[in-house]
């Protein structure tokens, strides 16, 4: 083509993408979140605070299905470390939330490693159980040493993360924040060399060994990455609901952290997490007043949930879940 010719086209308008990162769905309902507080109530501002949090620690169980092909009923474990982490360092050491995040994240991460590394040998329904077991023996721990962690009466959270910052929207939107950015985070690690390892891992060991990984790194490896992402969802859970008790971190914790992983198709994504963490978060309180009918609403709705779910388009599941990993 002469340069003439060229230089007559017609120029043509680049198509409007967004970064590698984000996606036109997931980033119209940041912007709707983003916003609601100017529109919602306080009781609502206050519950999907805490429902973002849910989502988080949901998050790290569906890293554990999706990368180690493990079933974890002890996730609620690693949430509470996060939780007690940021509410003895504002007690203790005066810190705010956003100094003590990062430590909390390091210490879910250290107790992934430090379970991983003795039942490395196990897995399926033994290594569910032995997750069960931690989860059963926790709230007995904390009441042991009730001179460190209140007992009973647990730790309170009171110290503001963000000066000049109203207490209500500071609950509301550092777990917001806080959800959006593992999400990010998780998007990227999808596309990286050491997430294609896990998945041959969990694909075929032997052949994953053949290049040179190891089944040993590879759990240690999972367990931690979920732990810390449990654990960054306990301590913002801690902020946003202001107190930490035993009573919050029970086996049904962690067997509801389960269900909301279920419930959201084991999703990396931020749209399948919100729907893991509505479902946590709201349906128990749409259910208080039921009495003895609420296991069989709470299980009638699990179920409607799963099966409509697996009901959409293999597209509309494919995007749910965040695309394939």
């Amino acid at each position: 083509m002469s340069k003439s010719a060229t230089l007559a086209a017609p120029l043509e308008r680049p198509a409007l993408r967004l970064p590698r990162n984000l996606s036109w769905p997931a980033l119209l309902i940041a912007l709707a979140l983003a916003v609601l507080p100017l529109v919602a109530g306080g009781y609502w501002v206050f519950t999907l605070g805490v429902c973002f949090a849910n989502a988080i620690a949901i998050l790290g169980v569906s890293f554990l299905v999706r990368y180690g092909g493990e079933v974890s009923i002890g996730h609620g474990v690693f949430a509470a470390s996060g939780a007690y982490v940021v509410a003895l360092a504002e007690k203790y050491l005066g810190l705010s939330v956003l100094l003590s995040l990062p430590l909390a994240a390091l210490t879910g991460a250290l107790l992934g490693m430090l379970f991983a590394y003795p039942s490395r040998n196990i897995s399926g329904i033994y290594l569910a159980v032995a997750t069960m077991a931690l989860a059963l023996a926790l709230p007995e721990v904390l009441l042991y040493f009730s001179s460190v962690t209140g007992g009973y009466e647990g730790l309170y959270v009171k110290r503001d993360a963000l000066p000049g910052v109203t207490r209500e929207l500071q609950r509301y939107y550092l777990p917001l924040a806080g959800l959006i950015t593992v999400v990010l985070l998780l998007r990227h690690f999808r596309a990286s060399r050491q997430a294609m390892a896990l998945l041959l891992i969990r694909t075929s060991a032997p052949a994953a060994e053949s290049f040179g990984v190891r089944r040993s790194w590879a759990r240690l490896a999972c367990m931690a990455l979920s732990a810390m992402i449990a654990a960054t969802g306990g301590a913002l859970l801690s902020f946003s609901s202001t107190t930490v008790s035993p009573n919050s971190f029970t086996l049904w914790t962690s067997i509801f952290l389960l269900v909301g992983s279920v419930v959201s198709l084991y999703s990396l994504s931020l749209i399948g997490s919100l729907v893991g963490g509505l479902f946590l978060t709201l349906v128990p309180l749409l259910l208080a007043g039921a009495g003895n009918w609420v296991p069989i609403l709470y299980g009638g709705a699990l179920l409607a949930v799963v099966l409509g779910a697996n009901a959409l388009p293999a597209a509309w599941r494919k995007r749910l879940g965040g695309g394939q990993s």
